[in-house]
């Protein structure tokens, strides 16, 4: 059986970058083929992209904007993922616990650091742009807080991240959740079904 390589471009500032990790277990459990996770700066993908945010698009299109929040509120019916809430701090700058992603993947401690700060953007409604706040959630999962915090101001972080961020671009990523199927692209979390599809098919199987 031949495994395709998928690849999850994320932010955690983004709210449905965080239902599709909630939803991305399934998959990977049904399929057999692990996502890799790949952190990147969804404001640097906006810049080089000319986009803006579904709040800044859609801000003066109000059915567009109730339709978005109905979508949502669909797929967390469909999933089951009531621990889910806005975060009344939102949109937050994420830069730090972005390049901290970075920092945790070199650290060894990367899946408890993405478990422990979606819960805090998406679930608990915290500030995650404040250093102490940031501190105080990763003792809390029990992490170095002070070794992530100071791996995020590393040089070789920042520029990992940053290259991330525009090896994405140039893949032609305009947005979180992205993902890719080998070389193929999928925007949106309520793209995740045609993904599991195309995994599958790639795999030799029906689909």
């Amino acid at each position: 059986m031949t495994q395709p390589q998928v690849r999850f471009l994320f932010d955690f500032g983004s709210p449905n970058a965080y239902l599709s990790h909630k939803v991305i277990p399934a998959i990977e459990a049904r399929t057999g083929v692990r996502f890799a996770y790949v952190p990147v700066l969804l404001g640097g993908v906006f810049k080089m992209t000319n986009n803006r945010s579904p709040a800044e698009a859609y801000a003066d299109i109000p059915a567009k904007l109730a339709y978005e929040r109905l979508e949502r509120e669909r797929f967390v019916r469909r999933h089951g993922l009531e621990r889910f809430r806005h975060n009344p701090h939102f949109p937050v700058n994420t830069l730090t616990i972005m390049r901290g992603a970075v920092a945790a993947q070199r650290q060894g401690v990367f899946a408890p650091y993405v478990e422990a700060v979606y819960a805090a953007m998406w679930e608990r409604g915290l500030d995650m742009a404040q250093p102490e706040v940031i501190a105080g959630v990763l003792k809390e999962a029990g992490l170095d807080a002070e070794a992530l915090l100071a791996g995020a101001q590393d040089a070789e972080v920042k520029a990992e991240l940053l290259a991330n961020t525009q090896a994405a671009v140039e893949q032609g990523t305009f947005g979180s959740p992205t993902f890719f199927v080998d070389d193929e692209i999928y925007f949106g979390k309520d793209r995740l079904r045609e993904v599991e599809d195309e995994i599958v098919r790639r795999q030799g199987g029906a689909g």
